[in-house]
């Protein structure tokens, strides 16, 4: 049976109930071979979108099963979609370009030449624009999401991680090395704020709460900066788990999270104006990124099984274990 997890809000002296501890409800298995960055899931058309490798794997989340594929995504990173278009988007890292690509029929429609290495990629509705957010050249390109063409190239200052849109025509992006966060002006092109995210260090995931503007940043210190994009400062940080990746929020039970390599997933609630760290739910090693379904509440995490790390080389002091041929999945993570 599961445990009833409480934590008390000190402030307003009354006990608050947090949901049902998370558990491992079921497994997706993939296969193949590879690794795996971002995925994204579009909760209306039931549709959950894997990188992995060099393509990116479409899930039926409710069958379970993998359902169609869009290949030469050379190292894919990240995914977003424009439903209204009927188009998605994919950040290829190794290929320094953006796939566009049919909803629907999942066909290639074609790609756009981004900076160099291009990470996080981002659907601005307002401003009808397509952002990818390139790690090597530390800017954004802007294209147009209709016709694919580049209207701009936006300097960051630093090395950009994952983003969020606010859905009031801004974009906020971790940048990684010098930890802070920027907030681009879509129609504008142009970074109007930043902000540091001290003492977080070198932030990666990002997930935003769009009403209540809140930002949750996790970090390589082990440590989640919860911010206020509006005031430009930190309001909160909290202990995560090691080898975080992503972050993810769900909006309706206010509930933010943090998908940590060393196979937990830390949960965080606000309660009388204090956040918390409700639990740290153990799901797999690896399993560092996240996709959170604001239709069912489930969350989703990719990993797979490795094999023994590689003895150090001065290249390569800390180097990754190989990972096992045809054993990637997706967890699925609920209450």
């Amino acid at each position: 049976m599961r445990k009833l997890l409480r934590f008390v809000a000190l402030a307003a002296g009354i006990a608050v109930a947090a949901p049902d501890g998370y558990r491992i409800i079921k497994e997706i298995p993939i296969g193949g071979e590879g690794g795996w960055d971002y995925l994204t899931i579009d909760s209306a058309a039931r549709r959950l979108y894997v990188s992995h490798a060099t393509r990116v794997v479409v899930v039926d989340p409710d069958a379970g099963k993998v359902v169609g594929e869009i290949p030469d995504t050379p190292g894919v990173h990240g995914i977003a979609v424009a439903p209204e278009l009927n188009r998605g988007f994919i950040s290829n890292g190794r290929g320094n370009s953006a796939t566009i690509f049919d909803l629907k029929s999942l066909a290639p429609l074609g790609q756009v030449k981004t900076g160099e290495n291009p990470d996080a990629i981002q659907y601005e509705q307002s401003s009808g624009r397509v952002f990818t957010f390139n790690g090597r050249s530390k800017d954004a390109t802007a294209f147009d999401a209709r016709t694919g063409k580049v209207e701009g190239t936006i300097p960051l200052g630093g090395k950009p991680e994952f983003s969020a849109a606010d859905g009031r025509g801004k974009i906020y992006a971790n940048i990684e090395d010098t930890s802070e966060i920027v907030e681009v002006d879509a129609a504008n092109l142009a970074v109007t704020k930043r902000y540091s995210l001290k003492p977080c260090d070198e932030p990666s995931g990002l997930a935003m709460d769009v009403k209540n503007r809140r930002i949750f940043s996790v970090c390589g210190n082990k440590l989640m900066a919860i911010s206020d994009p509006d005031a430009g400062k930190v309001v909160a940080t909290l202990p995560i788990g090691q080898g975080a990746d992503g972050a993810g929020f769900d909006a309706a039970r206010g509930i933010a999270f943090s998908s940590n390599g060393d196979g937990t997933m830390t949960v965080v609630r606000e309660a009388a104006g204090k956040w918390q760290v409700v639990e740290n739910a153990k799901t797999a090693r690896g399993a560092r990124t996240i996709a959170v379904d604001q239709k069912t509440h489930n969350v989703y995490l990719p990993t797979a099984q490795f094999g023994p790390a590689p003895a150090p080389t001065p290249q390569a002091p800390r180097p990754r274990p190989a990972i096992l041929p045809d054993t990637f999945k997706i967890l699925v993570a609920g209450q």
